[in-house]
């Protein structure tokens, strides 16, 4: 995954950040009543807005969407926030924090495409299954050496808020991704990894031979295709899903400027390698080298051109919709070549690929050493 690039056609990002005058202007004209609006539950919507009619006893009955009355217990009814609070940046501002209130407002910033809102120390993010122009080198800078509550919620603020902090104080800094499968954490690593190698690139020349092999910047960048190819796979809910966890370890020197990067990997699920489900796959590597698209691969790994020859591998789904694995296995083979120390480092992993086709396969195959 490339870092943030400078295009004079980036698209302005303030539309996927900041809610419009406009908009803030509609959501404060609509009408409410501090001792009548009430949110109440809903098999269907969670949560629904409805007006208080009466109350007798532990019941309250309530005018819901429809114009039918209800009567719910006292505790089932919540208060409803001022229009002021409408879209709210930071949930920990709300006057009445209540389970309705926090959906309603992560659900009305969704649906304005404004997808991180924090609640207090936290930054929380909804996946929208489409890319928003919220990456971008143009929207890096917004976030460069601002404060928290000087520009709106987003992944950079909370890397730039680690970044100044470690800085500052001299003290390491961490960050916890965490959600459930196909949330979003996989992307979001990645732009914090690359954002941190934009801010902590060097502002040295880079030399003729580091031009060649990639800068430290581009390298710790460029685990991420790797890791993903290796580690992640096809799920029923997830096209992308990491089957493993990591520990990224970024290091800066004294000045701030990148200065490497370790990766710990654990609780690989293993199982998959050798049974899938029908709906899912097994790692995308598998799929990516028998595309073909890296000429000569699969004859050096000794494999035939037919991928449902290697049962472990195709006992589910062989392709992903809109994912193509032949532009997948180039991305790969190219940060592989960058990461690779030699030539015979690449060819020992590249071989290493197929051992669970061959395996399977049953057949004998004389692997050759094609370094020269």
């Amino acid at each position: 995954m490339p870092k943030p690039q400078a295009n004079p056609e980036d698209e302005d990002p303030t539309p996927y950040l900041f809610v419009s005058l406009e908009q803030k202007r509609i959501d404060q004209t609509k009408p409410y009543d501090a001792k009548k609006s009430c949110w109440v539950p809903d098999e269907k919507e969670g949560f629904v807005l409805g007006e208080i009619r009466g109350t007798k006893g532990d019941l309250v009955t309530v005018l819901v969407p429809g114009g039918e009355e209800k009567s719910f217990k006292k505790e089932l009814v919540n208060q409803v926030n001022p229009p002021k609070y409408e879209k709210v940046e930071d949930m920990a501002d709300l006057t009445y924090l209540n389970d309705a209130a926090v959906l309603h407002n992560l659900k009305q910033r969704y649906y304005a495409k404004l997808i991180y809102t924090y609640s207090g120390l936290f930054c929380v993010a909804i996946n929208p299954y489409k890319r928003f122009p919220v990456y971008t080198n143009r929207c890096a800078k917004l976030y460069r050496g601002k404060r928290r509550n000087e520009v709106p919620p987003h992944i950079f603020a909370i890397s730039d808020g680690a970044y100044v902090n470690m800085l500052t104080n001299h003290e390491n800094q961490s960050m916890l991704i965490t959600g459930e499968s196909g949330a979003g954490k996989t992307e979001n690593t990645k732009k914090v990894i690359a954002y941190f190698a934009t801010v902590g690139a060097s502002t040295k020349k880079p030399s003729e031979e580091q031009q060649k092999k990639g800068t430290l910047e581009d390298q710790v960048v460029q685990t991420n295709p790797v890791l993903e190819a290796f580690g992640n796979a096809k799920t029923v809910r997830n096209d992308n899903s990491s089957r493993f966890g990591k520990f990224i370890r970024i290091h800066f020197g004294p000045t701030g400027k990148l200065a490497g990067a370790d990766i710990e990997t654990y609780l690989l699920e293993k199982a998959r390698v050798i049974s899938q489900q029908s709906l899912e796959r097994s790692y995308h590597i598998f799929y990516q080298i028998m595309s073909g698209a890296v000429s000569g691969l699969k004859g050096m790994c000794c494999l035939s051109e037919d991928i449902k020859d290697y049962y472990y591998v195709s006992q589910g789904k062989l392709t992903i919709p809109n994912v193509d694995d032949g532009e997948e296995l180039t991305l790969t083979d190219v940060t592989q070549c960058l990461l690779s120390n030699n030539i015979n480092e690449y060819n020992f992993v590249a071989q290493g690929k197929t051992t669970i086709p061959n395996v399977d396969d049953g057949e004998e195959c004389r692997l050759t050493d094609v370094s020269g």
